[in-house]
């Protein structure tokens, strides 16, 4: 087992696999199904499913394909998107997945994230925190269903969170997102300082280098979606994984 998980992060508009830049201009990559098979293959030890359009587009999560994936996956799955019940939560952990990640809902309503603590543990809770730099490069909190910065404290969202029991915050550098060009070493750092849960990284990650350097910079895990979906500067669609030694090697 690695000391640090590198986490695929699978995003879904509407039922296919997609790519996004900053969090916008989302264009499709393939079938969702054989990606899983191809990181079964590849014996990744933990996927994340994200639906970037249920929240914004007010729909309940996909169950069916859900239910596929949850089938198909031979790793732990956490599945986003969506979820603003406690009958919806319930529904998905029915289906096989192990962990949820409230976006949307917890910025409404922490009582949700506190509801499924107590019911499903808090090792299965995660609340994913999305920021996006100002014109002055300040760090703010931002909702994707509603494309606008907010004004509450984001590390206090985040501490809010971790309080109504979220057992993991993922931290997603807004202005990265699929840009491979480097991780918010800064952010990072600030964020897993203020917090005493595991900090899954996301946003820029374009090399194990990239990867390294947000586990040395305080984060207990990094998703990353391009890194394993696109290959070279033309950003041909090839999905990989890197080899369990290659991981091993990085983080002793």
């Amino acid at each position: 087992m690695l000391k640090n998980r590198v986490i695929p992060c699978l995003l879904l508009r509407n039922g296919g696999l997609v790519k996004t830049l900053k969090f916008s201009d989302p264009k499709y990559v393939g079938d969702p199904i054989n990606a899983i098979r191809i990181f079964n293959d590849k014996e990744v030890d933990e996927l994340m499913v994200l639906d970037i359009t249920a929240s914004k587009e007010n729909k309940e999560p996909n169950y069916d394909l859900i239910n596929q994936f949850a089938s198909e996956c031979f790793m732990p799955l956490c599945y986003g998107g969506g979820i603003k019940t406690k009958e919806q939560a319930q529904r998905i952990f029915t289906l096989g997945v192990e962990k949820v990640c409230i976006q949307t809902a917890a910025l409404d309503n922490m009582k949700l994230v506190s509801d499924l603590a107590a019911q499903y543990g808090n090792q299965s809770i995660l609340v994913s925190i999305d920021i996006k730099k100002d014109w002055l490069g300040k760090a703010k909190l931002y909702s994707a269903a509603t494309g606008k910065t907010l004004s509450k404290n984001w590390v206090e969202h985040m501490q809010d969170a971790v309080k109504a029991g979220a057992g993991e915050i993922v931290l997603n550098a807004v202005d990265r997102d699929g840009t491979l060009k480097g991780m918010d070493l800064d952010l990072i750092k600030q964020a897993s300082k203020a917090i005493g849960v595991p900090l899954v990284a996301v946003g820029g990650a374009g090399s194990l280098q990239d990867i390294k350097a947000a586990i040395d910079s305080g984060a207990s895990a990094v998703s990353a979606g391009a890194f394993f979906v696109f290959q070279g500067p033309h950003r041909a669609v090839l999905i990989t994984y890197p080899r369990y030694k290659e991981l091993e090697q990085l983080f002793n």
